[in-house]
């Protein structure tokens, strides 16, 4: 069939309602099939958020776990002093702690006691038939310590307290000094025995007014405690 212009042209011959067989088919324009960029930079914001948020959760969780365990190892010490006094007609250890060995000139007031620090053994040592794992000596949160809190004495304490001396806890010495009787004591709830050696293990801070510390107390209960709490209970009389 003809037409005026010559040969009809295959998409008439073909119907307009079909399309050419040598054109491509049609493409969206200004799409992607991934995140553009500033989805990609909302989401990063929102998890930046997110992580700002819930790390420090996280982190207090796991300082709370740790604090759970340290409690536990001053518990179960407890027990142990307890199971020597009745061994030792209710005496305390008569031991020393690192602070002692390390730093003697803090009992420099009491020449005697200070005089006696070489010949006493350690406290951990002296418990040792007590407990069935050293590891109750070790704090979790100890990061160790280069200055003796209270008295700025410089002292070796790192990487951590358990590793340079075996213990992450210090005691009340003037209990073996004393020679105190746990069955006599005024105030056995209000008498510390052992806690933490350093003050900043448990608080994450430096400040003194807002150091804490974990406190094993004469009566075996343990308590986190803070530092008004803390110096009432060296200022309990021991007789």
């Amino acid at each position: 069939m003809r037409y005026a212009g010559g040969i009809i042209p295959m998409s008439i011959r073909l119907g307009s309602s079909k399309a050419c067989p040598y054109r491509s088919s049609p493409q969206r324009v200004g799409t992607a099939d991934g995140f553009t960029l500033i989805e990609l930079l909302v989401v990063i914001s929102i998890i930046a958020v997110l992580a700002a948020i819930l790390f420090p959760v996280f982190a207090n969780a796991r300082e709370k776990a740790r604090q759970t365990r340290c409690a536990s190892n001053l518990r179960q010490l407890g027990i142990a002093v307890q199971m020597y006094t009745t061994d030792y007609d209710e005496l305390y250890p008569w031991a020393v702690d690192p602070t002692d060995v390390n730093c003697p000139q803090i009992w420099y007031q009491f020449p005697l006691w200070q005089s006696l620090i070489p010949s006493m053994p350690e406290l951990h040592d002296t418990l040792a038939p007590y407990i069935r794992s050293a590891e109750l000596w070790h704090c979790p949160s100890d990061t160790g310590y280069t200055v003796l809190e209270d008295a700025g004495i410089p002292i070796n304490a790192t990487p951590t307290s358990y590793a340079a001396f075996g213990s992450s806890y210090v005691w009340r010495t003037e209990l073996a000094f004393a020679h105190t009787i746990a069955g006599a004591m005024p105030d056995p709830a209000g008498t510390n025995v052992l806690f933490d050696g350093y003050g900043e293990w448990h608080s994450g801070t430096s400040v003194m007014s807002a150091k804490r510390w974990e406190m094993l107390f004469a009566d075996g209960h343990v308590k986190n405690v803070d530092r008004s709490a803390y110096d009432a209970a060296w200022a309990v009389n021991l007789q």
